[in-house]
């Protein structure tokens, strides 16, 4: 199925545990491609359930297999708030993965949780534009914009990628490397996110979604598209320079034909 300019690929599974082994073995045969071609890994966490779902990752074999000193963790959004809080997607990878895996903690970039919404957004700009001339992150030729191998993104029932809400100016920002948002209509409200020059910029994306609360919203950007008269999905949205492929659970898949 071909979307936008990028080649998609639609991955049903019977359960969110097939799912989790299926995006083990996915993201351990990327990081072997990009170590062995470029040294490295650039890799881009969500929140939600995505860290959940990654959780093969931290068991055998992957665990020993993975060469973790080459990766570099990113996060495509984070809830401005202490990396201590509950709330925070660090917190929550960091729990559920890094705490799990040898990756050297220079190589993992979190937000400076003492600064603004906006304070935090310039600084995580900066940081990747530092990172962009140090040759450690390349840019796209197609865009310009700076270029992470893959992006592992989930979806919110109202459509949403990283914090890119359907009904928020956010979306259509198309100069930032990273923007800030104080309203965000799921709480907590203030976050900052990558926008979607720099997430269409990746070589590669999963779009991890599992649950029967999502399946309408599969459906949507997926299967029979939009209402008339509504504003497209965000999700809809997602087309990077390489390849795109959602995993699905049966249940979040349940309404596609």
């Amino acid at each position: 199925m071909a979307h936008g300019k990028s080649k998609t690929t639609i991955l049903k599974f019977d359960s969110e545990e097939d799912v989790a082994v299926a995006l083990a073995k996915y993201t351990a045969d990327l990081s072997e491609k990009y170590i062995r071609e470029k040294g490295s890994i650039s890799v881009v966490l969500s929140g939600g359930s995505l860290i959940d779902t990654m959780r093969k990752l931290v068991e055998s074999p992957y665990k020993e297999s993975v060469d973790w000193s080459k990766w570099l963790i990113f996060w495509v959004d984070e809830r401005v708030v202490p990396l201590t809080s509950d709330d925070s997607n660090y917190k929550l990878a960091y729990d559920g993965f890094l705490s799990k895996v040898p990756i050297p903690s220079s190589n993992i970039y979190a937000i400076n949780d003492k600064l603004s919404p906006e304070g935090a957004a310039n600084d995580y700009e900066a940081r990747l534009k530092h990172l962009v001339e140090s040759k450690i992150i390349p840019l796209s030729n197609a865009s310009g914009f700076p270029k992470f191998d893959l992006m592992l993104l989930g979806m919110g029932p109202d459509g949403h990628v990283a914090s890119l809400f359907p009904n928020r100016p956010q979306r259509y920002e198309k100069k930032r490397w990273v923007t800030f948002i104080t309203d965000s209509p799921k709480p907590p409200p203030p976050r900052i996110t990558f926008t979607f020059p720099v997430i269409n910029s990746s070589s590669d994306i999963a779009m991890v979604v599992t649950g029967a609360e999502l399946a309408d919203t599969v459906n949507i950007a997926l299967g029979d598209g939009l209402p008339p008269d509504s504003i497209p999905l965000p999700s809809m949205e997602v087309s990077p320079e390489g390849e795109l492929k959602w995993f699905l659970d049966k249940d979040a898949a349940s309404k596609l034909k």
